[in-house]
């Protein structure tokens, strides 16, 4: 691995990890932060689901601007919006004032989520890109890794409101490195004749491809299954467990180090096997998983039992989510930046809805998270499918080509 693939992978990581820390840092606090407010559960998690529609919609604002303006002008803005909104929602007085706060910070998170995948579209395809992009999910892992418990600090510390302090000062640091470290992989050479205007028409084609859109759903079904778990699990392992903010903090690590230690095999199993053998076979397994932990849970309530399953079955997902998000960005280098707009919007916005659909339900026990998360697995596998079924030869052939 060249110093080179590294230093990007880091750069980009901590870049895109700014919009999951600040869904991942206020888990712990959930529970807390509706009491300070005088809000009930349901309108405290419509602080995260309002997140994720707004980071899903926005980027597809972000995709073609900076298919036409390069990649770091609307980075720049992004993080400046985000630093901007954190501050608002670590002074907000009401639950309402912290969801606008949270809007306005989702849509400054969009660019940082979205433009790292064009950057990496732009220098590789192939397993070289799975390659760096596994090594770009490895930095993120920094997030639901380390974020709820620097969370579960602060609020020991100070309250709920220093956690958003907290995420203003880390997307000033990014901004800074992002200026003097990150170099412009779209130049105006590769931009001449582009308007905004047919970067958004691009939309059209994407939206016409099969492939793009099945293999998009894949990923959006993919990590609705983790959404159903972030929304979720707050309440079922603190309130219905028992479990302290702290030792929470532990067990949502645990199973997103599955994810991210899963994902650096990608690389090396794409390269053996190629992609679309391995993304059939990854969520294969994370629907056997997620289902028979669904089934499970009728009749047995045991968090060491519920643990297990998902640290296996989101290790699974690790290997999924980048080799689906690789393969179906492919065939659109001349428009990377929209197809990964595109397919970004597509992930938060299944995502989200599934989250939402599934808190109507919610009681705070566990099955309903877990058939929530099982059924995302499911529909997952069928739409994995219905898309490789009409891969084109080239997509198909293995191991596929650097």
């Amino acid at each position: 691995m060249s110093r080179r693939i590294a230093h990007l992978a880091l750069l980009l990581g901590l870049i895109t990890a700014v919009g999951p820390f600040a869904i991942d840092i206020y888990l712990p606090a959930l529970p807390t932060l509706g009491a300070s407010l005088h809000a009930s559960p349901a309108r405290v998690q419509m602080s995260l689901t309002v997140f994720f529609v707004i980071v899903g919609v926005c980027q597809l604002f972000y995709g073609p601007v900076s298919d036409v303006f390069g990649r770091k002008p609307p980075i720049y803005a992004g993080l400046v919006i985000f630093a901007v909104a954190s501050v608002g929602c670590a002074l907000a007085p009401t639950i309402e004032t912290l969801i606008a706060f949270r809007a306005l910070q989702a849509f400054g998170a969009c660019a940082g989520m979205v433009i790292p995948r064009a950057i990496v579209r732009d220098l590789y395809t192939g397993h070289e890109a799975a390659k760096l992009m596994s090594l770009l999910m490895l930095v993120m892992s920094v997030s639901p890794i380390l974020a709820p418990l620097a969370g579960s600090l602060v609020i020991s510390l100070w309250s709920w409101r220093e956690v958003f302090a907290v995420l203003a000062v880390l997307a000033l640091a990014c901004l800074v490195m992002t200026i003097v470290q990150l170099p412009e992989t779209h130049p105006a050479e590769r931009r001449l004749g582009k308007t905004l205007g047919s970067a958004f028409s691009s939309y059209g084609a994407l939206l016409r491809d099969p492939v793009f859109i099945g293999l998009s759903v894949v990923c959006g079904f993919g990590l609705a299954t983790f959404f159903v778990f972030i929304g979720s699990a707050p309440f079922v392992y603190i309130e219905h467990y028992g479990l302290t903010p702290t030792q929470f903090s532990l067990a949502f690590a645990l199973n997103a180090a599955s994810f991210f230690a899963m994902s650096q095999l990608t690389a090396r199993l794409s390269a053996r096997f190629g992609l679309a053998p391995l993304i059939l076979w990854s969520v294969a397994a994370v629907a056997a998983v997620m289902a028979v932990l669904a089934v499970t849970t009728l009749w047995v309530d045991s968090l060491a039992l519920t643990m297990a399953l998902l640290f296996i079955g989101f290790g699974f997902l690790g290997l999924l989510l980048p080799a689906a998000g690789v393969l179906s960005l492919e065939d659109h280098g001349a428009v990377a930046g929209s197809a990964s707009a595109l397919l970004g919007a597509i992930q938060m916005i299944i995502g989200a809805l599934s989250m939402t659909l599934i808190g109507v339900f919610a009681d705070h026990t566990p099955a309903p998270m877990l058939i929530g998360i099982a059924l995302c697995a499911i529909a997952a596998m069928f739409t994995t499918v219905w898309t490789l079924r009409r891969l084109p030869a080239h997509l198909a052939s293995a191991p596929p080509s650097s």
